[in-house]
């Protein structure tokens, strides 16, 4: 049986998150030992090579001219301020806070598309997104003693991250996704190039961070792709709550890799943030039901 639209983006959803996750433990392992700026250009130009084989060989390369479009061109802006923020925090705090505070994106994501794209959003679902971000203050303890920079940097990264993913879904079907992977991988690379000397200067790197990063780029391939394929397939809505499966992964490789042991205040605001944006979903799925019994009254229920 074929899939529909919206499961096909959920799976697509799911596979990047796996990946996104297994990226950000390989890179989290070697920022003691290099800089953000190369990590950016070492992994990017990685996955640049990896991506622009891959086009090659399925004949999915864009002419450039197609690829310089102004929504592109945001999208990429949106990515590379994302990542040196993300990069930035991630060797500071634990792998699965830094996830735990990501799982607010699907509200963020909510709360954008009814800002700019005018999709309906009710008081409930208004109320959901308020409670989910203060789970996100409840994950980084805003005081004296709880409050990191790192943690703000997180959050930073999620709102540049629903800008990205926003104006992806505007970004014109007809350019192929690996394109669109492709010159992002490149771009931000080119970033990190440009970055070092701001960053410190170029630090030696040892065969381990080379191969580490080299892992590193073929999970991010997987989670540019089908991050890019699930935005641009099915609903927003029904899409953005599985990104929701990157913190099983968060935690799990946590504590594998690094022995962090969420604490009680990660989980209790992991919990609501998650749960704000189940029920956003929740809403959302009823308010389309609705409409569609109102279109087929002759619909059963």
């Amino acid at each position: 049986m074929a899939l529909s639209e919206n499961t096909r983006g959920a799976l697509l959803m799911a596979i990047s998150m796996a990946g996104f996750t297994f990226n950000d433990a390989l890179t989290k392992s070697v920022t003691s030992e290099l800089t953000v700026a190369q990590i950016m250009f070492v992994r990017g130009a990685f996955t640049a090579v990896l991506v622009y084989i891959v086009a090659r060989r399925m004949g999915a390369l864009d002419h450039i001219k197609n690829i310089l479009q102004p929504l592109i061109l945001l999208r990429i802006a949106f990515e590379t301020v994302a990542a040196v923020a993300f990069l930035a925090a991630l060797g500071q705090v634990p792998l699965a806070n830094a996830s735990a505070i990501l799982q607010s994106l699907p509200l963020a994501v909510t709360l954008g598309a009814a800002l700019f794209y005018k999709e309906p959003v009710g008081w409930r679902r208004w109320t959901a997104i308020g409670l989910g971000f203060i789970g996100v203050l409840v994950i980084i303890q805003p005081g004296p003693e709880g409050f990191t920079l790192a943690s703000l940097y997180i959050v930073f990264c999620v709102i540049t991250a629903a800008g990205r993913d926003l104006v992806t879904r505007r970004i014109d079907p007809s350019i192929s996704s690996l394109s669109v992977t492709l010159f992002t991988a490149a771009s931000i690379s080119f970033a990190g190039l440009l970055l070092i000397p701001v960053f410190g200067g170029w630090q030696p790197m040892s065969g381990s961070a080379l191969g580490k990063l080299a892992f590193a780029s073929i999970f991010l391939f997987a989670g540019y792709q089908a991050i890019i394929m699930a935005m641009r397939t099915g609903e927003i809505s029904f899409i953005a709550p599985f990104r929701y499966t990157s913190l099983l992964w968060a935690v799990l490789l946590g504590m594998l890799f690094f022995g962090e042991v969420p604490d009680v205040w990660m989980i209790v605001g992991a919990t609501i943030v998650i749960g704000s944006g189940l029920y956003t979903f929740y809403r959302e799925s009823k308010r389309k039901a609705a409409l569609a019994r109102r279109a087929d009254p002759a619909s059963p229920g």
